[in-house]
């Protein structure tokens, strides 16, 4: 088994949005809907796929705008980017909006980054919802440029699509096919969280991973070129363009 080297993924949202409920629903099963104020926490867990291991750094960030610098080299030193918003909430999508607009500015390579937009507190919309997902859609795959995105909305309390969140990023990095069965069950936590505390526009962070014998799937890494990325497989493309659901018209269904 190929042993890949550690991986950063940033968790960006305003405050009370359930950015640390996500993580923890995904990393222990548990939930509380006790608010904590967050500056930096840092989880990390090995991902077991069968064919590979994968590291990976989960730092949820402060929701607040306290910390400038902080938040400049999260971004700066990320491979991949969850950002998370509450769908009762409009001011929260506004939030996710303005975080996208930091990445935009400070990374170069923005359109080649594994991006989650999850809208959470799925559960609440029975009787109040601000946000729908047909209005993210829009903003995503009709104004911003192309990206390799994935939106979808879940419930940290109910443990609605939480596990599909984290999926999204081995797909959109293409470490795991879309179709492939899941392996969830084998992933093992490797340490505890603990407190990590922390503009020139800048590339990915340079990893120096090893793949797998005769492996061509992507991973959370450092960006390819534009070169590698036109000799992308043509069912990748193809699994791109569908995703986006004739989005060049800007029509959401």
């Amino acid at each position: 088994m190929a042993d890949y080297e550690r991986t950063r993924l940033v968790v960006l949202g305003g405050a009370g949005v359930g950015k640390s409920c996500i993580v923890k629903r995904f990393l222990d099963n548990t939930y509380s809907d006790k608010y904590r104020s967050t500056i930096e926490d840092l989880y990390s867990k090995e991902f077991d796929l069968g064919h590979m291991s994968l590291k990976v750094d989960i730092l949820d960030t402060s929701g607040e705008m306290e910390f400038p610098a902080m938040r400049r080299l999260c971004i700066a030193t990320s491979h991949a980017f969850l950002l998370v918003y509450a769908v009762t909430s409009a001011p929260s999508f506004q939030s996710i909006k303005q975080c996208f607009e930091e990445i935009r500015e400070q990374r170069g390579d923005f359109q080649e980054i594994p991006i989650v937009v999850a809208g959470n507190k799925l559960d609440l919309t029975s009787t109040h919802r601000e946000v729908r997902i047909e209005d993210v859609s829009e903003w995503v795959y009709c104004e911003l440029p192309k990206l390799r995105v994935k939106v979808l909305e879940c419930s940290a309390k109910d443990d609605i699509n939480i596990r599909e969140v984290f999926r999204s990023f081995l797909n959109l990095s293409r470490i795991f096919p879309k179709d492939a069965e899941d392996q969830s069950s084998g992933l093992k936590r490797t340490s505890s969280a603990y407190m990590h505390k922390g503009g020139k526009k800048a590339g990915s962070p340079s990893l120096d991973r090893s793949k797998p014998e005769g492996s061509e799937n992507g991973s959370f890494s450092k960006p390819r070129s534009r070169s590698l990325i036109r000799r992308t497989s043509r069912k990748a493309k193809q699994q791109l363009r569908d995703a986006r659901n004739g989005c060049d018209d800007c029509i959401v269904s």
